[in-house]
């Protein structure tokens, strides 16, 4: 029911394309209490779905200062800002009929009715609030460079021994630490720290994601002049040795959780899908991919097996689907 074309089309493809980014996301939600699960799911599948949504529309959309307020979706989930349709699309030509406020506002009243949400809403507004800021300085890059996302990210960076690039790299995938969140605030016995805990693994994983994710597509990236952040290291040794300590990082991070071996083994499949990606096993990249396997085995074992049979299965569904 969007009325602005561009806006419906992008909707459309987006979930059509990137479906599997919330049917991924929605797995977290067996972390919560089997009544609670629908609720959690629908916190955040609805959110996954603005992620993917806002994405699509910064592509598309002139950036200026004013267009920065897309992102601001992001913490509206979390934080009491009241949000409009006006507010979030000034900069556009156009707007979509409310279709983001209302992803904000299911996802919203759907967390909001989870018995820990206050508890874990500082950390969740925090992982946010990184995303948004992070995506938006990402965007911005095109246009302006890199030195505003280097000022942006270089103090935070610091405090955690990332560089400046890993950690907006993490920033900009941080709707799953939003989403590993919103599982915890299904549990009334989540504390503020134990929150602190799991936004704090999270980045580590969401920075292992984004990192992953440029080294597969790095030969895209740089025939289509695209942004990318594994180009940032000095070499491939270098870069080897980055990803495989943040993988390790992270395992450790996440094995300490409460329901450690289920958050360990999300790192796993975040590691799996894109180690499993052919793009993977194409030189340079096999240095940092055999690095990183090194560091996730055992745990990774099963899921890269898993992900090969997916892949598998779906180039067979796609010959068939074309005719091939």
């Amino acid at each position: 029911m969007i009325p602005t074309a561009r806006w419906r089309t992008i909707a459309r493809e987006k979930i059509a394309s990137e479906k599997f980014n919330a049917e991924v996301a929605a797995t977290l939600a067996t972390l919560a209490p089997f009544h609670l699960r629908r609720t959690v799911v629908r916190a955040i599948v609805a959110v996954e779905v603005m992620y993917d949504y806002l994405d699509g529309a910064s592509e598309h959309a002139s950036v200026t200062g004013a267009g920065d307020h897309l992102y601001d979706a992001f913490p509206a989930v979390l934080g009491n800002l009241t949000i409009t349709t006006q507010h979030l699309y000034q900069g556009l030509t156009h707007d979509d009929g409310g279709y983001l406020d209302l992803l904000v506002t299911t996802s919203r009243a759907a967390f909001l009715r989870l018995p820990a949400a206050a508890t874990v809403a500082p950390a969740a507004l925090h992982a946010a609030t990184r995303c948004a800021e992070a995506q938006t300085h990402t965007h911005l890059i095109a246009h302006h460079g890199t030195e505003p996302v280097r000022r942006w990210s270089t103090p935070a960076a610091d405090e955690l021994d990332l560089e400046w690039w890993e950690y907006a790299a993490g920033g900009a995938a941080s709707v799953l630490a939003v989403h590993a969140l919103i599982a915890a605030a299904a549990d009334d016995r989540t504390t503020p720290a134990t929150a602190a805990a799991i936004g704090h693994a999270y980045l580590l994983t969401c920075t292992l994601s984004t990192l992953l994710d440029s080294l597969v597509d790095r030969d895209r990236d740089r025939h289509e002049n695209g942004h990318s952040y594994i180009s940032y290291y000095a070499n491939e040794d270098a870069a080897a040795t980055r990803l495989a300590t943040i993988a390790r990082r992270a395992a450790t991070a996440t094995g300490r959780l409460p329901n450690g071996a289920h958050h360990l083994m999300t790192v796993a499949g975040v590691a799996g899908y894109y180690l499993s990606d052919p793009g993977a096993r194409q030189p340079p990249a096999r240095t940092t991919t055999a690095r990183v396997k090194a560091e996730l085995t055992p745990t990774l074992t099963p899921i890269l097996a898993i992900f090969g049979t997916w892949r598998a299965a779906k180039r067979v569904r796609d010959a068939i689907g074309s005719g091939a």
